[in-house]
């Protein structure tokens, strides 16, 4: 393995990168992880460097302000060979041929000591003010860090700098997989340059791991041992290893070894060398890793979580118990149902092509879920080819209903452009949109085998309907009575208007006992193919004046309203059908004859 180790004028001013075979990086102090920030001497973006056949070939950027020096010559283009280095400003840049292998072969400790974590927190360091300092640039380290390897490489640099008798420090993962046990050694460095290969105690880990505790392994090196062994134990005199505790901590531990202050015979006793603050030290980093570990876990699952819950759903249970937050309650909610036209006989018409159908729904449903949670709702089902969300739960929204109707007018604006663009592929598909609002019960509801986040409750029926009647009433929104009341007094925060509401009828639709006044949803005046405020005021004179069974004047009135308007023709037409009279038993209504 080969790697880079830049060394500036400070013991704490250095990392180690492994350099891989056709990579090809910047070295500068603007470089993304191959940074040198401590050297002002180092340019934005100072050198190329790539790996070709063992050697690092090194090519100067055009515009690097200061020289390369390779064996004392400057150079704008050169090959390192393992062993050499080269030089920006005051930072070494050493070139190493290194192996890192785990291995079982160690021999055994002369002495082990466990180390419980609840009682090293306990214990005060006797060197707390150099101790805080390194630590203070842990908070620093995480937040800068791109990725979990530049973290690594950071972390272990605050280790080497805080634990002034290690020689090598690393971060290292056990694993079991297929009933066999692996470790790895995800990122080391070591205090010399040329300290030579990595060969972690893989008993040492495993044990540690296993315990939950750091364990601390001793050697005598006072003559006892053979040469290979004193090989093998080039790393250190001693060794300890301090897990990463958690499941989202994957097996992770931090390895770091060293040498005794000063040789030791063989008969003299041995005792945790006063490792005790360098133990605590890296138990507390060790702490500080799980931790981040386990926040980025919960974010991945967050993220998973993510196509099945709405943001504002995600944001409840955020710091919450999601049992508590997610449980069905009583509330009032405004639900909005979003229905494709003409589904069933797109249906047919790609029977031997249900995928590319697919796809296109999927397109055009993802307009409404999209809008949906835009607007802080939650996408509480998909019915075929229709979708439903509802707003206020699982927080209460003073605004439910401006917010749902809000979002019905942004997906009709984003309907009707892509149907003014023929080759777009859901430009020929219509909606329909209806919005309800009232008592329900909404959360996790479903049965013990199978559960979902959505809401339950007469509302859903109603909405649901309205939906339907828009083709009746050729109107693209509808709303009930509730909602109505809502739009028209809004929230002080928000702007009346942009969002606008006419009545549109009174009817009783099919299956249901009692009528129900229906209002339409406009956007705001000005807009194109609008009403004006003064022919919606027409409209509804005309109305008032039909379920007063003043036929006649409500024909006028109706009459006054431009002729594009569709949604006056379901009552235009059911007047003319009825030669403008109003039947004596009439109730004020229409009984509607289909869904």
């Amino acid at each position: 393995m080969l790697y880079l180790v830049a060394q500036g004028p400070e013991i704490q001013q250095r990392w180690r990168r492994q350099l891989l075979v056709g990579q090809d990086v910047i070295l500068g102090r603007g470089a993304s992880g191959w940074t040198v920030d401590w050297d002002a001497q180092v340019s934005r973006n100072h050198a190329r460097l790539c790996v070709s056949r063992g050697r690092l070939r090194v090519i100067k950027v055009p515009g690097s302000t200061n020289p390369i020096f390779f064996h004392g010559r400057q150079l704008e283009e050169f090959f390192v060979s393992p062993g050499d280095h080269f030089v920006i400003g005051q930072t070494r840049f050493s070139l190493l041929a290194e192996q890192v292998q785990v291995t079982m072969d160690l021999p055994s400790p002369d002495a082990e000591k466990n180390f419980n974590p609840e009682k090293l927190r306990r214990g005060n360091y006797r060197d707390a003010g150099k101790r805080i300092a390194v630590l203070s640039q842990l908070p620093d380290v995480i937040t800068r860090s791109a990725n979990e390897t530049e973290m690594q490489v950071q972390i272990v640099n605050i280790l080497m700098t805080g634990i002034s008798r290690a020689t090598t420090v690393g971060i290292v993962r056990h694993r079991e997989t297929n009933q066999e046990t692996a470790a790895e050694v995800l990122h080391w460095d070591q205090r010399l340059i040329t300290g030579g290969d990595f060969q972690p105690s893989g008993t040492l880990i495993r044990r540690a791991l296993s315990s939950g505790e750091t364990i601390l392994h001793l050697w005598k090196t006072g003559g006892q041992f053979g040469e290979d062994q004193l090989t093998i134990l080039r790393n250190g005199d001693w060794a300890f290893v301090s897990p990463l505790r958690g499941d989202s901590a994957n097996g992770r531990a931090i390895y770091v070894a060293g040498n005794y202050d000063m040789p030791i015979d063989s008969d003299s006793p041995l005792d945790p060398l006063d490792l005790h603050d360098d133990i605590k030290f890296t138990e507390l980093v060790a702490t500080t890793l799980s931790n981040v570990f386990h926040v980025e876990s919960l974010k991945q699952r967050q993220a998973s979580l993510r196509p099945y819950f709405s943001p504002v759903v995600l944001d409840a249970i955020s710091g919450e118990d999601p049992e508590q937050t997610l449980a069905p309650r009583e509330c009032e909610v405004s639900v909005l149902f979003c229905d494709l036209r003409g589904f069933s006989m797109r249906s047919e018409l790609y029977a031997d092509n249900l995928l590319e159908l697919l796809d296109r729904v999927s397109g055009a449903l993802g307009i409404a879920t999209r809008e949906i949670m835009s607007q802080r709702g939650v996408v509480g089902d998909f019915h075929g080819d229709a979708t439903m969300g509802f707003w206020g739960w699982p927080l209460d929204q003073p605004d439910r209903a401006v917010r749902a109707c809000s979002a019905a007018l942004a997906i009709q604006k984003e309907f009707s452009d892509l149907a003014d663009q023929p080759q777009h592929a859901l430009h020929d598909f219509r909606i329909g949109l209806g919005i309800a609002t009232g008592n329900a019960v909404a959360g996790r509801i479903g049965t013990s085998d199978q559960v979902k986040v959505t809401v339950f409750g007469p509302v859903v029926n109603v909405a649901a309907r309205l939906e339907t009647m828009t083709q009746q009433l050729r109107a693209g929104i509808l709303v009930d009575e509730r909602t109505h009341q809502l739009i028209r007094n809004p929230p002080a925060e928000h702007d009346v208007n942009t969002l606008r509401v006419r009545r549109l009828a009174v009817v009783r639709p099919v299956g249901m006992g009692k009528p129900i006044k229906v209002s339409q949803v406009l956007p705001a005046a000005g807009s194109p193919g609008s009403l004006t405020d003064a022919e919606v005021a027409i409209y509804e004179t005309g109305l008032d004046e039909f379920t007063a069974g003043n036929w006649e004047d409500a024909y006028d009135a109706f009459h006054q309203v431009p002729a594009d308007d569709q949604a006056k023709d379901f009552l235009t037409v059911f007047i003319a059908q009825h030669n403008r009279v109003a039947p004596p038993d009439w109730p004020g209504y229409i009984s509607l004859q289909q869904k």
